[in-house]
């Protein structure tokens, strides 16, 4: 195979592991993680709240984000893919649901960020295995959370 086909084969084979990753995360696993998330009984995990970038309708996602004095920190496990992330992009302040109360934040995209340099430091080793063996894409995002 040449280089150009090794490519193609690569991108078509993250693009069906992105669908397939996105049905089993859309279907099954966050609308209880969401509940659980909303009532405050998950740890390391928050509701970012963000304006649809077509529709303005407000749409709530569950991230895992890890809280350093007023800046919170995530990676996105699909970077741009992530509908979130788009929003972000286009709307970038957004609500943070931790601790059971919202909380204004300015969102950022960081492409020159290191995300699996930056998710060590969130010292949580089941979220670090996850986003690397679930993550297609990885970006770090940084929330500047309002006092």
């Amino acid at each position: 195979m040449t280089a150009d086909a090794d490519a193609a084969a690569d991108a078509g084979a993250a693009a069906r592991k992105h669908r397939r990753i996105r049905f089993v995360q859309r279907y099954l696993l966050n609308p209880p993680v969401k509940a659980l998330t909303w009532l405050g009984l998950t740890p390391g995990l928050v509701l970012v709240e963000t304006t649809g970038r077509r529709s303005g309708r407000r749409r709530r996602n569950v991230v895992g984000m890890h809280v350093e004095g007023d800046t919170g920190w995530v990676v996105s496990e699909h970077g741009r893919r992530a509908g979130y992330v788009r929003n972000i992009e286009d709307h970038p302040a957004v609500r943070v649901r931790r601790r059971r109360r919202w909380q204004d934040a300015e969102a950022t995209a960081l492409p020159d960020d290191d995300p699996m340099a930056r998710l060590a430091t969130f010292h949580r080793p089941s979220h670090e295995a996850a986003v690397k063996r679930f993550g297609t894409d990885p970006l770090t995002v940084r929330f500047d959370l309002a006092p």
